[in-house]
């Protein structure tokens, strides 16, 4: 199998509680909290594991929740290459009302890097990135960190002639249309996002998939994926494009969907599998971890029963 390194600049710890109701002005009895190691490389490398691969982590930590995160990979058996964060790792916090079925989600910044910060983790991950593997860079950007920090970390992994997978949100995504930067092998947005980088809505399949092909074509990547929820997972390249059906399932928790998704496509790809087949995989991967509760992700054996329920055709 093609080697994986995961990057997660912005990792947390998930800490995941229950109440009876969720309301203001009130002391709220909650059950004991569940604690996940969390961020977007870092959920990405739980999936593989989930699905019978193996991965390199690669995540800034610091402080004693920095020791957290690095003893709740350990638990799970995923590699670990630690980068010194500048300061405390953050924290994260999702709480379910039990009598709606209601998430709330409350998301700690993370601490503030520096330049010379970002010069030593482009350094690092240029050390540890695989020849001819796959690097994921996927999660939110930690204060201070470029916006352009994808683009630059694109060009210093060129050569190693690894893949490049990015899932990326915000400042970070709206960049890449000006970087003028070394394509990512794939980029993946989900719908919202999507429309936010458009400027307009993109209400159905084909509008995404007509957005999704023009991002190739200015060469921002060579495939680009937006997931757009129970409407399925749209894949465009230069020629080609596709769709995965999201597969009917009860929706418990979307936390961690695109995760799964990220993680399932990634793992096929590096298996050698084709881009539709690796789509078909993410995508019954999504529906999976939603039928998850709180933060935990796919299942192979949900994922490998939905796969039939999650057929590719072209677009």
């Amino acid at each position: 199998m093609t080697s994986i390194l995961t990057i997660t600049l912005n990792p947390t710890v998930d800490l995941s509680i229950t109440a009876e109701h969720v309301e203001p002005d009130r002391k709220l009895r909650c059950s004991r909290p569940d604690e996940d190691p969390g961020g977007g490389g870092i959920n990405v490398s739980r999936a593989i594991t989930v699905l019978g691969g193996h991965s390199t982590a690669f995540v800034a930590l610091g402080g004693p929740t920095g020791d957290k995160v690095m003893h709740l990979l350990a638990e799970q058996g995923i590699g670990l290459y630690p980068f010194r964060a500048p300061a405390e790792t953050r924290q994260s916090l999702t709480v379910t009302d039990a009598s709606t079925g209601e998430q709330y989600r409350f998301v700690m910044p993370g601490p503030t890097w520096g330049s010379g910060d970002v010069k030593k983790a482009l350094d690092r991950i240029a050390r540890a990135a695989p020849e001819n593997g796959i690097v994921v860079l996927s999660g939110s950007q930690p204060p201070g960190v470029p916006d352009d920090f994808p683009a630059r970390l694109s060009s210093r992994i060129a050569r190693t002639k690894a893949r490049f997978f990015l899932d990326t949100s915000g400042r970070a995504l709206h960049n890449l249309l000006y970087a003028g930067a070394k394509p990512a092998d794939v980029l993946r947005m989900d719908d919202i996002e999507a429309e936010e980088l458009a400027r307009r809505p993109l209400p159905n399949r084909t509008d995404s998939a007509d957005f999704a092909q023009s991002l190739v074509l200015r060469g921002i990547a060579k495939a680009v994926i937006v997931a757009r929820g129970g409407d399925g997972n749209v894949l465009a390249t230069a020629t080609e494009r596709w769709v995965a059906e999201a597969a009917p399932v009860p929706v418990v928790s979307k936390v961690g969907a695109g995760d799964s998704f990220v993680g399932a496509f990634t793992l096929a790809m590096a298996r050698g599998l084709t881009l539709p087949e690796a789509l078909r995989w993410g995508a019954a991967a999504a529906s999976a971890a939603v039928m998850t509760p709180a933060t935990d992700l796919c299942e192979m054996r949900e994922v490998r029963r939905l796969l039939p329920a999650s057929p590719v055709s072209a677009l």
